[in-house]
């Protein structure tokens, strides 16, 4: 071992294996100290100690090394410790036992190869999911409180925020909806029109256009697309001031960010999202009725009468009465995963991804029970 290198020493004692660090284990030392750790032969032990009471000195490279072959011996299923840990170095290897990055999710979780794995498995990813929908539960109860004291006092309520909030959620969210709606309604009427030509009823394309859209794809596709936009940017921004210690502050100065920065967003959101679901039925109506006349040959009169004869007169109202709901919880689900966010950029971009996939999901399951709702009404 060169001087101010470290070295160690193997020692068997039965079942045991006894690592004997010695010397310094610093970082110009770690490469000779790493391939020596790899190469160690566990067969026959099933314990591994790290002695380290003759060790002179100690960095956080090599602290790191000490627990990486700690965690190595344990996934070959041998015990691992480290025992003898001179005073001064304590505290480092807490520090760094402290910040080791965990394993990935495919790491923890082996191949369920057995039943109870199974089992286990699914238990735990239920009592995540309860967790997380109590959390939000609360969150909606602290929004509803909130909501309460600006109803008292309306003067509290930001309205340039709220302009400001309706803009970006809804005017510049025209383009993208518009195109995208447009197109759904072009696909719509040609692949029903390609399906109903064997039966000579291409006309009744126009019918399944209308129901179509009007009752389910308009909102959905609208609240699909606003979810992965503005909900998104939500998680985003709030993360983002959470990250740089602003809405700390904003505690500090006395102000309450759900009333500051929630609420703003929040009817924002529920104010545009009914108009951006009827714009979005009227341009998926265009975009049918421009394939009608194309490719079937149906003119613009045909299609109107035809579509009028289709919805009855709360065909409209029954895709839009849903809006609001989606945009409550596409708010209060982007908003929420904002404010969870913790001091790192990892979360702010793990809390958005997962804010779009709450968002979406949420949403298609409220369009499932109004589906239901109106089934059971016969509406």
């Amino acid at each position: 071992m060169k001087p101010g290198y470290g070295g160690f020493d193997t020692v068997r004692q039965g079942d045991r294996l006894v690592l004997q660090a010695m010397g310094h284990w610093l970082v110009a030392s770690v490469a000779a100290l790493d391939a020596g750790l790899r190469g160690i032969e566990t067969a026959g032990a099933r314990s591994v100690l790290f002695d380290l009471s003759h060790i002179e000195g100690l960095d956080t490279v090599g602290a790191w090394l000490l627990l990486r072959t700690c965690r190595a011996f344990e996934r070959r299923g041998v015990a691992a410790s480290i025992e003898n840990v001179p005073e001064a170095f304590g505290p480092l290897l807490d520090q760094v036992a402290r910040n080791e990055p965990s394993p990935p999710a495919a790491a923890r979780r082996r191949l369920h190869h057995t039943v109870l794995e199974g089992i286990q498995f699914v238990g735990e990813a239920t009592v995540e999911l309860l967790l997380m929908a109590r959390e939000l539960l609360n969150f909606f109860g602290l929004v509803c409180v909130t909501m309460m004291r600006v109803w008292w006092q309306p003067s509290r309520l930001r309205v340039a925020s709220l302009v400001a909030q309706m803009q970006r959620t809804g005017v510049s969210a025209l383009p993208i909806v518009g195109l995208l709606s447009f197109l759904i309604g072009v696909v719509l009427t040609f692949q029903g029109a390609d399906q109903l030509r064997r039966f000579g009823a291409e006309i009744f394309a126009v019918n399944l256009l209308g129901i179509g859209v009007l009752r389910e794809l308009g909102g959905l596709m609208t609240a699909v697309i606003v979810a992965g936009r503005s909900g998104s940017a939500f998680t985003a921004e709030l993360g983002a001031m959470q990250v740089n210690e602003e809405i700390d502050a904003m505690r500090t100065l006395g102000l309450d960010p759900v009333e500051i920065l929630v609420l703003p967003r929040l009817f924002g959101l529920f104010l545009v999202l009914p108009l951006l679901t009827f714009y979005a039925d009227v341009m998926a109506l265009i975009g049918g009725a421009l394939m009608s006349w194309a490719a079937l040959g149906i003119p613009l009169a045909a299609f109107l009468r035809q579509l009028h004869d289709a919805i009855l007169g709360w065909t409209l109202w029954l895709g839009l009465v849903k809006a609001p709901f989606f945009a409550a919880t596409i708010a209060l689900v982007g908003c929420h995963a904002g404010l969870r966010v913790s001091r790192s950029a990892e979360s702010v971009g793990r809390l958005t991804t997962l804010s779009v996939v709450q968002s979406i999901f949420l949403v298609i399951v409220i369009d499932a029970l109004f589906s239901i709702l109106f089934s059971t009404l016969h509406v």
